[in-house]
């Protein structure tokens, strides 16, 4: 077998295979890269030493049988036999669902969560979004801060369990979306520096130097990347990624990163005859992000709308610190702009930046199933001080509305776990580091946070706690009683009217009408046909839908169509959606 890493500052890089040690040759043809035969079948243990150093794990390593600090293994990825044929589903359509696999079952396995994939299947959703799977210190954490980004987590599973999983999604149709972090790698387990130039001080971030896109080596370290994206979409049969983060991607260079990856997978796209995507996460609010390269965007096929989750916030709990302030001094305006323009900050003032912020987005060029809305996400939950979901501060009615409009607005609808049924277990933040200094420096630095916003030490969960991670599991004998059953069933009826009206999947943001009444507290909008109302208030509200005839097609509580006055008798806390003739 040929093994080869790159170490272009190196004099000397050895490789230990199952117990042999044998020193590798520079590549007359490539600069910096070392390679060398060994006879080593799938399952072989190996690692590189450079300079005579310590052992250490292959940077483009498949598989970390002992995690991130121990050897690497090969992996023969013809070995699996996939039973299904996929031929891929597109995210025009798309409904998604964000599933942590180490909280979607008290196992917390990609095996364990595969068995529960027929629930998903049953709700409606087309793709099932996976936070990160990289190998990560312990065996429990969020997996945002995983090294060895070729590698799946072996308590999840490992590479076979992927593909397990995969292969069961794809039989119930449906996709596969994986989050993938390049703008940083974590602080524990990271031995990318003993190699070569992978961080520059070029640029800081918060996590430290930044990943070197763009000082000298970045090449190489481009193609790491780029060669990790394309092997998640091609050894595993992924449908598309998710990338965290791009807006902490320090790159100077004329031909962006980002714009090098949407033109790979674009390739790999046409070769596979798959339909393949990458979904941006970014606070710039910047349009050139998700505009095809050939208009001159750098080429990603959609990217997460905080500002229409921030509006959606703001409008159903009144909270208003942090970045909520500048949504919640008129949160249905917010909301009213964001479902006809996309973003709220499109070159606008942003009281929480103190300064102007984002850029307008062109209706008429950019579809809206560009966006991402969603009510929930595992950021906008767990990175609050307890963790707490909307559940635990609105009544079901209210949530209710909140599934209404993200799964009738015009944007690209996702769910986070355990939402589709009013989930009454929280969702915090939880590490398992197995260095002491660094467990205990995040859990200084997690109660130190909150405590500047006024939280008792004691009432902030503590990250290294096992119990913190437990409680974040599902319960899943909620799905069975109420209230829990009833949104169940409203999620469904609302993924299905989804599937059936072609007016809610129109992504003609220009053609999006909303009213609304900030001392009602109701908002109403328009797609085709398609009217939707919601009543945040607790009285009941009198909506004018004018004097065409129409029907109800979902209603949270009984509801009759508009009279000849053309006025809708909404109940307080509740939603309708309904077509007119």
């Amino acid at each position: 077998m040929q093994f080869e890493v790159w170490a272009p500052q190196a004099e000397r890089v050895t490789l230990r295979c199952d117990g042999a040690t044998r020193a590798l040759e520079r590549d007359p043809e490539r600069e910096g890269w070392w390679t060398g035969e060994a006879v080593a079948g799938d399952g072989a243990r190996y690692g590189f030493a450079v300079d005579d150093g310590p052992v250490r794990p292959d940077p483009r390593s498949r598989r970390q049988p002992d995690g991130p600090d121990g050897l690497s293994a090969v992996v023969d990825q013809s070995l699996y036999e996939w039973r299904t044929p996929w031929s891929g589903r597109p995210l025009p359509g798309a409904v998604l669902y964000e599933l942590h696999v180490g909280t979607y079952t008290p196992e917390g396995t990609l095996d364990a969560a595969a068995e529960r994939l027929g629930h998903l299947a049953g709700l409606g959703v087309t793709h099932v979004e996976l936070m990160p799977l990289c190998p990560f210190p312990g065996r429990h954490g969020w997996g945002y801060d995983g090294v060895s980004p070729w590698a799946v987590h072996e308590p999840y599973g490992g590479p076979e369990g992927l593909k397990r999983f995969v292969d069961r999604a794809h039989a119930l149709g449906l996709g596969v979306v994986l989050d993938v972090v390049h703008n940083h790698l974590g602080p524990s387990g990271n031995q990318l520096p003993s190699f070569g130039p992978y961080f520059t001080d070029t640029h800081h971030t918060p996590w430290g130097a930044a990943v070197n896109l763009d000082a000298p080596g970045s090449d190489e370290v481009r193609a790491y990347l780029l060669g990790s994206a394309l092997a998640w979409l091609r050894d595993y049969r992924l449908d598309g990624l998710r990338l965290d983060a791009v807006h902490a991607l320090a790159d100077t260079r004329a031909y962006p990163f980002l714009e090098e990856l949407s033109a790979a997978v674009d390739a790999l796209a046409a070769e596979t005859g798959r339909p393949l995507f990458l979904i941006a996460e970014s606070d710039l609010n910047d349009p050139r992000l998700i505009t095809p390269r050939r208009q001159g965007g750098l080429g990603l096929h959609a990217q997460w709308n905080d500002d229409f989750h921030h509006a959606l916030h703001t409008a159903l709990t009144g909270e208003s610190q942090g970045y909520y302030a500048d949504f919640a001094r008129d949160p249905f305006a917010a909301l009213a702009k964001t479902l006809t323009g996309g973003y709220f900050h499109d070159g606008v003032h942003s009281g929480f930046r103190a300064r102007r912020h984002g850029r307008p987005l062109d209706r008429a060029r950019v579809p809206a199933h560009r966006l991402l809305g969603y009510s929930q996400t595992h950021d906008q939950v767990g990175n609050r001080a307890q963790g707490d979901r909307l559940t635990a501060s609105l009544t079901p009615g209210l949530l209710a509305c909140a599934a209404a409009l993200t799964l009738t607005a015009p944007f690209t609808p996702m769910l986070f776990m355990g939402e589709e049924w009013a989930a009454g277990t929280p969702w915090q933040y939880f590490t398992d580091h197995t260095d002491p200094e660094l467990a205990e420096a995040v859990r200084r630095g997690r109660r130190r946070e909150f405590a500047a916003h006024g939280w008792a030490e004691e009432d902030v969960p503590d990250p290294q706690d096992p119990a913190t991670r437990e409680r974040s599991c599902l319960d899943w004998s909620e799905p069975r009683r109420e209230p829990h059953a009833r949104v169940l069933a409203w999620y469904r009826e609302l993924i299905a009217l989804r599937h059936a009206q072609p007016d809610l999947t129109d992504p003609d943001l220009a053609d999006i009408k909303v009213a609304y009444d900030v001392r009602g507290r109701w908002l109403a909008f328009r797609r085709g046909d398609v009217r939707v109302a919601v009543n945040l208030g607790t009285e009941p509200a009198a909506i004018p839908l004018g004097p065409r005839p129409a029907r109800v097609l979902a209603a949270w509580e009984p509801v009759d169509a508009p009279g000849p006055d053309g006025l809708l008798h909404l109940p307080g806390e509740a939603c309708v959606v309904l077509e007119q003739e």
